[in-house]
Formats: structure tokens, sequence, C-alpha cells
């Protein structure tokens, strides 16, 4: 089974002002995002990569493009990788969030929780781990792959592979423009690195 690169897409104007995206379409990354995104690209240019996949929101497709021209591969859209539907909550800022009985519960026991009109934690963590494997399935051991995709999924994501119980997900921190790294085989699975931010050469 290959390496996989789960990366978080870059900074945009929801994140900045702390206002939830969700699967909202028509939001782009800012100018720190695409500063982050070209970053990801040249900080990855010196690896073999195989494929880069990405979440079908701009944000996602936006981040992983500067990474597949490095590389002369094409992005490849994948609903799996797509943000955790939070049903109703799409569109509110955290500061109005904050103050419902339901954020207490996403945020301390997570493995309650149901976003209005919206997927479960463990029924998104579910389909993201569907996903990675169906794509690791497509690749040789020695593959390296590129998942551009959102916080929540990735950090659902680390957390099956670390075996840590869902409700100790939101303990792990994904931030925008960062790589985090599993390596995966028939018989184990490894957490190279989590939250890697690429720095521009000094």
């Amino acid at each position: 089974m290959p390496t996989i690169l789960l990366i978080r897409h870059g900074e945009n104007e929801y994140v900045k002002k702390g206002r939830l995206a969700g699967r909202l379409p028509g939001i782009h990354l800012n100018e720190k995002g695409q500063a982050q995104a070209e970053l990801l690209g040249k900080s990855l240019a010196s690896m073999s990569l195989t494929a880069v996949y990405s979440s079908p929101l701009e944000r996602t497709v936006e981040t992983a493009k500067p990474i597949a021209k490095a590389h002369k591969l094409k992005v490849i859209k994948r609903n799996g990788l797509l943000e955790l539907d939070v049903g109703k909550w799409e569109d509110k800022t955290l500061k109005q969030l904050s103050r419902l009985n339901l954020w207490k519960v996403v945020q301390q026991s997570p493995s309650l929780a149901r976003f209005p009109e919206g997927e479960t934690f463990a029924e998104a963590q579910q389909r993201i781990i569907t996903e990675l494997q169906t794509l690791t399935a497509k690749h040789k051991p020695k593959d390296i792959i590129v998942c551009v995709g959102h916080s929540d999924m990735i950090k659902l994501a680390v957390a099956y592979y670390l075996g840590l119980p869902l409700d100790m997900f939101q303990r792990l921190l994904v931030q925008p423009g960062s790589i985090s790294t599993v390596h995966i085989t028939k018989t184990h699975t490894r957490l190279i690195n989590l939250n890697n931010i690429p720095h521009a050469p000094a």
C-alpha cells in the first residue's frame, strides 16, 4: 500500500473570519491561501508523486493544482474527500455556533453528535476511510499519493489509523496548508508526521 499525503486546503476568508464553510460552493483561497498552495507545490516538487486527488470544492482544487502542475499530473476530484456535511450549520460563525448546546457535544463527545440535516462524525469517518482504502488499492506499495481535503476529515482519518477513540479526534491539529503523512501496509499503519507546515526558503 502507498504513502498518503493528507493535505488541508489553504486559507480562505471563511477560515480567516471564523465562519463554517461546510460544502458551500464558490469559496476560493484568499491571497494567503494561494501563497500556501504555491509553497506546497514547491516543497513537494522533488518528491515522486504518483497521483493528486482532491475534494471537488474550489478551495481544495485550487490547493491541489500547484502540486499537480509541478509533477505534470491532473487533479482528480473525489467526492469521498468532500468536507464534513454540517447541514444547517453551513455559513454560520463559530461565535454563533458556540452558543448552541450541540457545540459542546461536537467538541467534547463528537461520537454522539449529528449536524442538523447533516452527517455524524462516525459516518464521515467511515466515508473518508472507505475512500482512502479505495484509492490506496489503486496504487503500488512504493507510490506516494496526495489527497487534498479538509481539517476534520483529515483528523478523522488520522484518528482512525492511530486507533484513537472518535471522541479524542478533536485533540488533533490540522492547520491550513499543512501536510499529514500516513504510510499504510497490509499489516500496519504508521503516522509519519502530523500538521507539517512547509516554510519558504530563507
